[in-house]
């Protein structure tokens, strides 16, 4: 394989700062961007970027929008970051003959199905986000000449917020908790799709992917969490319609990893077991912050 040199969008993100690690450890030139440094919704922004920096072989974009509530209202602007900002970074990659790695997610499926959705099955999104997840696929896919295409649910990693950060925090605010038992999907560790993701680029096995950790609800996560960290308050059940969100929420979307150990022969490690590997990094993290 030739020498990487990689250009990552959302660099900032929870994924993105596990990319930078990652490639720290491997030795393997990155140029980390965020929104602030370059709006990937801005054609002509990129093919500068392009210019001053040569020779870039891959383009990883962690870059987002996942407020899904917000996304009902601002759709347009989900649209553009989640659709014509693929678009625009799959011009490029063409452009410059890079390979691209792009980012989708499970909310694409409208959770009708009781079980696992496969590589298979198509997309019928419910909400404003999933629909513009669907636009950014649409688009990697129809311009894209080699493109990784990851399907994902649930990410948490150290950096930035999510549910496993949230749980945790909610705990020390609350003596009660409420959490849907009917939502039900795959935690996915950013430490361990970072390292799947870079699996398949070293294979150049191109395509389609679904990359989780394995099964659960919203309230079994949440339980583990609360086990581990020893809270003793009162952990309750509750449906997701209980919360009257704006966006609906896909009952079941949880995704079949096929396609992913009969390529690069990696099986995802179960849920428990990123969970319990991300708050050892969590609980370390906190005391230096204390420090």
């Amino acid at each position: 394989m030739k020498k990487m040199k990689v250009l990552i969008t959302g660099a900032n993100g929870q994924l993105g700062q596990e990319f930078q690690k990652l490639f720290e450890k491997e030795n393997i030139e990155y140029i980390p961007t965020d929104h602030k440094t370059l709006g990937i919704t801005k054609l002509k922004d990129i093919r500068e970027l392009v210019k001053t920096e040569k020779n870039i072989t891959h383009i990883i974009n962690c870059a987002a929008y996942n407020q899904v509530d917000k996304a009902e209202k601002e759709w347009e602007t989900a649209y553009k970051v989640n659709g014509l900002g693929p678009r625009n970074l799959a011009i490029i990659a063409n452009e410059i003959n890079a390979e691209i790695i792009h980012y989708s997610t499970d909310y694409v499926f409208d959770g009708n199905k009781k079980e696992p959705y496969t590589i298979y099955d198509e997309p019928k999104p419910i909400n404003k986000y999933g629909e513009s997840k669907v636009l950014g696929e649409r688009f990697i896919q129809n311009i894209a000449n080699k493109y990784y295409l990851i399907r994902v649910s649930w990410v948490f990693g150290i950096g930035n917020n999510n549910f496993a950060k949230k749980v945790i925090q909610w705990s020390k605010q609350n003596k009660i908790l409420k959490i849907a038992d009917d939502e039900i999907s795959a935690p996915t560790y950013a430490v361990d799709l970072a390292k799947a993701t870079y699996m398949l680029i070293k294979e150049r096995a191109y395509g389609l992917y679904h990359i989780t950790n394995t099964k659960a609800s919203r309230y079994e996560w949440a339980e583990y969490i609360l086990k581990k960290i020893n809270w003793n308050g009162k952990l309750e059940r509750a449906s997701k319609d209980d919360f009257n969100l704006p966006a609906k929420r896909p009952g079941y979307s949880v995704l079949n990893n096929f396609g992913l150990k009969e390529t690069i022969n990696l099986e995802m490690p179960d849920w428990k077991d990123a969970m319990n590997r991300f708050l050892i990094l969590y609980i370390r993290h906190k005391k230096k912050d204390i420090k």
